[in-house]
């Protein structure tokens, strides 16, 4: 027999008012959230996370490859890097100018070649660590050029290729 008396609370339980009047949507007992099964892996962002480690691991290799076929001397300017940075940069532009001109034709696609190959291709990280490098080994005006060298032609480039791409795309009529 109940006398409606809250029950004492057990040793490592919570002490929690049931709420017998109310509904809760998941119409479980205590409003106790539902437990909804996973995703499988090839719904949601799974697809989207495999196809820019696939393209981040390529263009890591690609820069890699770079830098091995162009070593650039320790204390001079970190030319492979550089024009890793700025190539990377121009296919950025000519990639989105593609996309906002003729739209992207699989919904992996920019991941994968944007975010993933070009992403691991160019290596903003490096010409950090490069410019730290310079200034603290004592090349200060080459540091603080090379800052200044890859800020401006990485933009250049990225605006130069986007617009040269969406005006030879529209010039040809391609565009949507």
């Amino acid at each position: 027999m109940t006398t409606g008396a809250p029950r004492p609370a057990t040793a490592g339980a919570t002490a929690r008012p049931a709420a017998p009047h109310t509904t809760d949507p998941s119409g479980l007992p205590g409003g106790q959230p539902a437990r909804s099964r996973p995703q499988p892996p090839w719904q949601g962002q799974w697809p989207v996370v495999g196809a820019v480690a696939l393209g981040g691991g390529i263009g890591a290799a690609l820069r890699y490859g770079a830098t091995l076929l162009w070593p650039t001397a320790p204390g001079t300017f970190p030319t492979t890097v550089f024009l890793v940075n700025v190539v990377g940069c121009a296919l950025m532009g000519v990639l989105m100018a593609l996309i906002a001109e003729r739209g992207s034709p699989h919904p992996l696609l920019r991941p994968f070649l944007g975010t993933g190959i070009l992403g691991g291709f160019t290596t903003f990280s490096t010409y950090t660590a490069d410019i730290r490098h310079l200034t603290d080994t004592g090349r200060l005006a080459l540091g603080l050029a090379y800052l200044a060298a890859t800020l401006l032609a990485a933009l250049a480039a990225v605006w130069a290729a986007h617009t040269g791409t969406r005006y030879a795309l529209t010039r040809r009529g391609g565009a949507r």
